[in-house]
């Protein structure tokens, strides 16, 4: 029987490369989303012939509508939960940007679809909450119901496959060190939007690119993998791995590590989500050892690069701090973007919204979504404040 999967962020980079894995390994896919690009939605939609589409902008639902009158075709927010939802999917796969991916991701599971998570944003701000809801959903086949995409959950994922978690003694993330490893704050004042989406050895989205330059991507991947695999903070430790061939690392009690190591090519965790608890066939290139010669490893810089320090902090403070830390990042990396702040800044504006939150306890989606809104808005205010 054909596997049949909805992808929330098909023209994003996730969504785009989850399209090339599906139809590699014969799996239908009968649901797409976009934020804006109707263009290649509209082409996506003409390639797979999918079920139902979603427009989240909703100034594009008409010529979304006009294009494939026979289809069911929705958009904004509830939209999304429509496909998020959608009955004839056996799996979801969640390549949204930003928080809007929470909501979809909590309707999903709600509804007993398995999800690919590859929206951080969900585990950073609803992480409490997901994992309740979890707790109370039992899939059929008695497999997760939420499955890593990200490259290092999903490293570490593989790497627990036949393992008792109690077995776990830490959890270490890698990371790449992005665009600026080795510069001081002094060298990173002037610096260029190009300069910093020039990432040494991935190709990703615009949001993610920046987020990895900060280090504060990894700091989000830290919340993650303690909802993830049910860790502390202080069990989940980062090294920089410039060649990015070890994607993340697992070492237990007995003082042995288990490490998943593949070419960087999100295709690969990609495929292992769609396919788990199988494999599917060959997508990423195979690893030559011989040709990569050294693995090197440092520690990060957590002064030059201080929000992995604050996610740190946030992560164990837990509550309302990660959404703060996400909202506000958010807005900083969105201010950047558009050449209203520079590199430094973002790392700056975000330090002082979060020495300004006082703590408040997070019981349901509302909650989060309030508490969203508020640190976004008191962003703008600290951004206009003192240009004014």
């Amino acid at each position: 029987m054909t596997k049949k999967i909805c992808i929330l962020g098909s023209t994003g980079s996730i969504g785009v490369q989850t399209i090339d894995v599906a139809k590699k390994l014969g799996i239908r896919v009968v649901g797409l989303s976009a934020n804006k690009n109707v263009d290649l939605l509209i082409k996506q939609a003409r390639e797979l012939n999918p079920d139902i589409l979603c427009i989240v902008d909703e100034k594009y639902y008409t010529v979304l509508k006009e294009n494939f009158p026979d289809k069911i075709v929705v958009a904004g927010q509830e939209g999304l939960t429509n496909v998020a939802t959608y009955p004839a999917a056996d799996l979801i796969v969640n390549a949204l940007v930003g928080i809007s991916g929470l909501v979809p991701t909590v309707e999903a599971i709600l509804a007993g679809k398995r999800v690919a998570l590859a929206n951080k944003e969900t585990l950073v701000t609803g992480g409490k909450i997901i994992k309740r809801i979890l707790s109370q959903k039992q899939a059929k086949d008695s497999l997760p119901l939420l499955i890593p995409v990200d490259s290092e959950h999903s490293a570490i994922f593989q790497c627990l496959v036949g393992e008792d978690k109690k077995n776990v003694k830490k959890i270490i993330l890698t990371a790449s060190g992005g665009p600026f490893r080795g510069k001081k704050l002094k060298d990173l004042q002037n610096v260029s939007v190009e300069d910093v989406l020039k990432h040494p050895t991935w190709n990703m989205g615009k949001k993610i690119t920046v987020d990895s330059a900060t280090l504060i991507n990894k700091g989000f991947e830290v919340i993650e993998a303690m909802f993830f695999f049910d860790k502390r903070c202080d069990e989940i430790d980062v090294v920089i791995h410039p060649q990015s061939i070890i994607h993340s690392m697992v070492e237990f009690v007995d003082g042995a590590i288990k490490a998943q190591l593949s070419y960087p090519d999100m295709r690969l965790p990609i495929e292992y989500a769609l396919t788990f608890p199988e494999r599917g066939r060959e997508v990423a290139m195979p690893l030559d050892l011989a040709k990569i010669k050294n693995l090197t490893f440092e520690e990060p810089d957590f002064d030059t690069f201080f929000l992995l320090k604050i996610a740190y902090e946030c992560a164990k403070k837990g509550e309302s701090y990660p959404i703060v830390l996400n909202a506000a990042n958010e807005e900083a990396v969105k201010h950047f973007l558009e050449g209203k702040i520079g590199f430094v800044d973002i790392m700056n504006y975000v330090a002082k919204i979060i020495e300004s939150h006082r703590g408040q306890k997070v019981e349901s989606i509302q909650d989060i979504l309030e508490i969203d809104a508020e640190a976004r808005q008191k962003f703008k205010n600290l951004v206009e404040g003192e240009k004014s």
